[in-house]
């Protein structure tokens, strides 16, 4: 089959047979027109058009014998008269056997319920927190905790014990505008003059107790210092803090962290941090071997701050996306019918008007 051949049957099939065929082919498929569809369809499949022609004859197959029987079907017959309804989703009965769910959707107003600013409380540390620090005074720590869980507070309180024993802080992160971000938070907590800055193009107070830095300037900080040259107090360095350190799995950049953990000073106690460490496990034991200390996994799984998930449709309509008010993780299948409809109607209007 020719490119064009393939092409013409493609723009043939409708819109959910195009989005079917592009999974795990194309990303953020969803989004794509008819047209735009076809074309990625195309791109995608360069080198391996066999594989895309199968697929697509399997789908096709599938979907014949339902075109097949439809002018066989009888009439409809006449349906009794029922209360007008505001949308077609409404009008149409929970069916129990949706996934076997039998409970009614949340309503937009119970998703929404509960959203605002909290009442203030007395801050108390979780126990993972209070774990971490203990760990922390004997071992290299790596802190695997879900997004606003509370890191930043393990690695003040680490930072104020360590600068108490008059001990240089070294705190990373791997962006230049995420070092900026916290040399301004930390030198309001820790007084302008304790806190320094040492990034490509910014370099203040270079011989502060707590230095900010991304991660390229440390690791090249610690290859000077092994060729006897010595730029800030890498002699009295008691903790290095490393701030999104799942860029150890960064295909690009990743050789950076792992150069600086293993030429990181046996003094100094390592302080990881991330959200979302897919082997957390297999990094603190990697850590263990190549270090003269252990290094303990501090692992919580419970958000804080629960997530929720809407859709959002172009004319400003906003749905919950699943039929409860929090993500059922697992059960990605769990879709509010409300955004089902809307986006069903997305695709259908946007294929529609770029396929023309």
């Amino acid at each position: 089959m020719t490119t064009h051949e393939l092409e013409q049957l493609l723009m043939q099939q409708p819109v959910s047979l195009l989005h079917r065929l592009a999974r795990g082919r194309i990303s953020r498929h969803f989004r794509s027109g008819k047209r735009k569809l076809v074309d990625l369809l195309l791109q995608a499949s360069a080198e391996n058009r066999p594989g895309l022609e199968s697929d697509l004859a399997a789908l096709i197959e599938e979907q014949s014998p339902r075109h097949q029987a439809r002018p066989v079907e009888p009439p409809p017959k006449p349906k009794a008269p029922t209360r007008p309804a505001t949308s077609p989703v409404s009008a149409r009965p929970h069916r129990a056997d949706d996934h076997g769910h039998h409970e009614p959707p949340v309503s937009l107003r119970e998703w929404l319920s509960g959203i605002g600013i909290p009442q203030a409380q007395p801050f108390v540390p979780d126990a993972w927190q209070v774990d971490a620090l203990a760990r922390l005074a004997d071992t290299d720590v790596v802190v695997s905790v879900p997004t606003g869980s509370g890191k930043t507070y393990v690695a003040i309180e680490a930072t104020k014990r360590a600068m108490q024993e008059n001990r240089t802080v070294i705190y990373t992160s791997p962006l230049k505008a995420l070092s900026n971000t916290k040399f301004t938070e930390f030198s309001r907590l820790f007084g302008p003059g304790q806190v320094g800055i040492l990034t490509g193009d910014r370099r203040e107070h270079a011989q502060a107790p707590l230095l900010i830095m991304t991660t390229e300037i440390l690791r090249n900080l610690l290859y000077d210092a092994a060729g006897g040259e010595i730029d800030v107090r890498l002699d009295t360095l008691g903790l290095v803090i490393m701030d999104e350190s799942q860029y150890l799995a960064d295909p690009e950049r990743g050789v950076v962290w792992e150069e600086t953990l293993i030429f990181c000073p046996s003094q100094a106690r390592l302080l990881l941090l991330s959200a979302s460490i897919g082997n957390p496990q297999d990094i603190a034991d990697w850590l263990t071997a190549i270090r003269p200390n252990p290094c303990a996994l501090i692992r919580h799984t419970k958000r804080s701050v629960p997530l929720r998930a809407g859709y959002l449709h172009p004319n400003e309509k906003l749905t919950p996306l699943f039929r409860t008010a929090g993500i059922p993780y697992g059960q990605p299948h769990l879709l509010h019918p409300e955004a089902k409809r809307l986006f069903a109607e997305y695709v259908e209007e946007t294929g529609a008007s770029r396929s023309r």
